[in-house]
């Protein structure tokens, strides 16, 4: 289930709650809200298995860009040992192989930093959404908490002893 959802469904729930008189706490369904805290444990590790998802069709990319790169190289290299039978043609050759390696370069290096700012506005966007979930679960654990202070005592009886 989507971690958002759910802390939607947590707002909702808090937002429906009934309010108690003169003060800022609301009395929650204990059972509802634990419901919601265990769903929420079970979808952010979905979370954080599509960010590796992620990094490691980066690292899948930024693999086929430099394996890419280097059949480029070879075939220049290749080009370029056919070619050395005359001083002309071999100074072209390997002026035209630096174009090529430089060109795989630049490409390798280019498609890396797509792959890194994908990742990391992907990451980013993770760690907001993953932040926002942690301090709406602080916030309903600070809102239970507080409406405890306001319960009524029972006394306390001795072991053995029955209310009359």
């Amino acid at each position: 289930m989507d971690i958002l959802h759910l802390v939607d469904r947590l707002e909702e729930l808090i937002n429906n709650s009934r309010s108690i008189p003169f003060t800022r706490n609301v009395i929650l369904d204990e059972d509802r809200i634990l419901d919601l805290i265990d769903q929420m444990r079970v979808a952010i590790p979905e979370e954080v298995k599509k960010a590796q998802q992620i990094i490691a069709q980066k690292d899948r990319v930024i693999a086929q860009a430099k394996e890419e790169a280097e059949r480029t190289v070879n075939l220049a290299k290749e080009k370029s040992e056919k070619l050395t039978d005359r001083d002309g043609i071999v100074k072209e050759a390997k002026k035209k192989a630096s174009q090529i390696e430089a060109e795989a370069e630049s490409r390798a290096k280019k498609t890396q930093a797509e792959a890194d700012e994908y990742v990391t506005e992907t990451l980013t966007n993770l760690e907001i959404a993953l932040e926002r979930v942690l301090n709406q679960v602080r916030n309903g654990i600070y809102i239970l908490e507080e409406e405890n202070k306001f319960l009524p005592e029972e006394p306390e009886q001795e072991p053995g002893e029955t209310v009359s």
